[in-house]
């Protein structure tokens, strides 16, 4: 059986680099490990890093076609990120003009979470540990 120790990281293409930019480095706090322009592509990849695990890769691409539909289309529904306080983060996001969706109860877990859209419309959830 193949051996996965850990998730590496999670890639997304962005629509517009600034924006996305600011958002999951200003206002969702991740750290950038490395940032670099590929000529050849026209187009920046962005590694960030969440409490120095390296997490996501942020990449541009001009004109990339938009998502055909949400949630419920064939591939990645959302990223869920585990915060220690779900009402604190709720208020953070309203702070920060996000429009989190009420809260909800995890009817398995019993646990709280909320989801809010990220610049290109990807869902993103916030899950209470």
């Amino acid at each position: 059986m193949l051996h996965i120790s850990k998730i590496h990281h999670i890639a997304i293409i962005c629509a517009n680099y600034e924006v996305s930019k600011h958002f999951y480095t200003k206002i969702l706090g991740f750290e950038i490990v490395a940032e670099t322009y590929r000529e050849e592509r026209d187009s920046y990849k962005l590694d960030l890093a969440v409490n120095g695990i390296y997490a996501i890769e942020l990449f541009s691409f001009p004109n990339p076609p938009k998502r055909i539909s949400r949630p419920e289309a064939s591939g990645l529904r959302h990223l869920a990120f585990e915060v220690d306080d779900i009402s604190a983060t709720e208020k953070y996001l309203k702070k920060n003009n996000l429009n989190p969706e009420p809260i909800r109860i995890d009817e398995f877990t019993g646990k709280k979470f909320t989801f809010i859209a990220d610049p290109d419309d990807l869902p993103i959830e916030f899950y209470e540990a």
